[in-house]
C-alpha cells in the first residue's frame, strides 16, 4: 500500500500567524485563566464538582482560538502549548522565590474555625457550610468541635485541622483572634 507522504502538505507545519503573536496570546490566555482560577476561590480547587468541570471543558473550547489563532498547525500548537509549561514553570519559580508576589497569586490561608468557634464571615466567603466541614472533621478522625483548634482552608484548596495542641505549636499566629 502506498502512502502519500505529499498529502501532507506544508500545512503542518507552516504558520499562520507570527509566532511574537503566538507567544503573546499564550501569555495572555494563561495570565487570564490564572486570574479567573484565583477569584474563582481557594475551595474550588480540591473540591471540583461537575459543573466547574463543565465550566473548565468549556473555558478551554472557549480559548482556543484565542490562545492559537486560526491556525491548526502542529507548529503553532506546539509553540502555544511551549509558553504555556513556559509561563507556568515562571510563575511557578516566582512564587517560590518571593512570598509578596506569592500572596497576590495564590492568596493566603483562610481561618474557619478558631478555638472551636466558626468564623461564618470567612466561610460565606470561601462558600463552605457547617455540614460540609462537619464531613471533613468525621473524615479526620475527630468527633467534637471542642478538641479542634484550627481548622484552616490553605491557598490550595485542601482544608487542615488542628487539635488545640497542634494549632498552639505548629500555627500559633493564627490562634489569635482576626
Amino acid at each position: 500500500m502506498h502512502l502519500p507522504l505529499a498529502s501532507i502538505g506544508g500545512n503542518v507545519f507552516d504558520l499562520h500567524l507570527g509566532v511574537d503573536e503566538k507567544i503573546l496570546r499564550s501569555v495572555v490566555v494563561f495570565l487570564f485563566l490564572a486570574l479567573a482560577l484565583r477569584l474563582g476561590g481557594k475551595r474550588e480547587l480540591a473540591q471540583i464538582n461537575v459543573l466547574d468541570l463543565a465550566v473548565l471543558l468549556l473555558a478551554s473550547n472557549a480559548l482556543q482560538n484565542a490562545l492559537i489563532g486560526n491556525d491548526n498547525s502542529l507548529t503553532g500548537g506546539v509553540i502555544g502549548a511551549s509558553t504555556l509549561f513556559i509561563a507556568n514553570y515562571v510563575f511557578v519559580r516566582l512564587t517560590f522565590r518571593h512570598a509578596r508576589i506569592r500572596r497576590i497569586l495564590e492568596g493566603r490561608p483562610r481561618v474557619l474555625l478558631r478555638n472551636g468557634k466558626f468564623d461564618r464571615k470567612a466561610m460565606d466567603r470561601e462558600a463552605i457550610t457547617q455540614e460540609e466541614l462537619e464531613d471533613e472533621l468525621l473524615d479526620k478522625g475527630m468527633t467534637s468541635w471542642d478538641s479542634v483548634g484550627l481548622v484552616i482552608l490553605e491557598t490550595n484548596g485542601k482544608l487542615v485541622f488542628l487539635n488545640r495542641e497542634q494549632a498552639h505549636r505548629l500555627r500559633p499566629e493564627l490562634l489569635a483572634t482576626a
